[in-house]
């Protein structure tokens, strides 16, 4: 293991880990992760490592793990130098930086997708996917207003777990939408809604794309009437709403103990 020794931070081959933030993109379609459990997890994906930036305590207890590994660049530095070149404190001793693997095409995702409409928190696009690689929906749709979910703190709150899904990027939610019926697809649409059907009365089929909304407008009453089905989780009467995140995570673990098929 050939390590770069980083003593101070001035050092122009470590800005990467300085200026790329949350959701920024460079021209070489990077992005940083931070923390062991994300850097780890990532490792043992096919993803494209550009640099590691880590100190020696972690180089000495991921030998293993890191010796299999292609790494171009591997720099070791104490913990105060590294958080002077990102420039704020850090309660973790490791960072990677990455390639984002490529978008796949909507007939190369799963028969199960999430799909997302308007997102803005980076936190539930992180949330999301840890939800779905855990529930075994691999599949997931975002807009591209919405952060990406190769964001920097995206991939913090996935756990690195964003690795294990396939993802597409769409322009325009109601050609897409179009595009998935003549697929197959059954559209659900999650809503507080009077005409909704009750989670656990919903027919589940084989193909299904379950569409999140906005965290406070929801889904508008234009896209509703595009889609096959609109879905709410019984609740309290005194309770108006779940975290889009915690209703996502229910509806998913429903529909994948609820198909008919099974």
């Amino acid at each position: 293991m050939n390590l770069i020794q980083i003593n101070d931070s001035s050092n122009s081959q470590l800005d990467i880990y300085k200026t790329l933030r949350d959701n920024a993109l460079d021209t070489q379609n990077s992005f940083v992760a931070d923390s062991p459990k994300v850097v780890n997890l990532l490792l043992q994906s096919d993803i494209q490592v550009r640099s590691i930036l880590a100190t020696q305590e972690y180089y000495d207890n991921f030998k293993e793990l890191l010796a299999g590994k292609n790494i171009p660049k591997q720099y070791v530095a104490d913990k105060e130098v590294m958080q002077s070149i990102v420039g704020h404190k850090i309660h973790h001793n490791c960072m990677m930086h990455g390639v984002r693997p490529a978008q796949n095409s909507l007939d190369a995702l799963d028969d199960n997708i999430l799909m997302l409409d308007n997102i803005t928190s980076t936190e539930n696009i992180g949330a999301i996917a840890r939800s779905m690689a855990a529930l075994g929906v691999h599949s997931y749709l975002l807009p591209r207003t919405s952060p990406h979910p190769y964001g920097r703190r995206a991939l913090r709150v996935s756990m690195g777990y964003m690795s294990k899904l396939k993802y597409n990027i769409y322009e325009d939610i109601f050609s897409t939408l179009l595009e998935l019926k003549q697929r197959g697809y059954r559209i659900f649409a999650a809503e507080v809604d009077d005409n909704a059907t009750f989670l656990s009365d919903v027919s589940v089929p084989e193909k299904w794309v379950l569409l999140m909304g906005h965290e406070g407008k929801g889904i508008a009453k234009e896209i509703l009437d595009v889609c096959d089905e609109v879905v709410s989780i019984e609740m309290q009467e005194d309770v108006k709403s779940f975290n889009v995140g915690v209703a996502a995570s229910l509806i998913m673990y429903q529909f994948k103990n609820s198909y008919n098929g099974k």
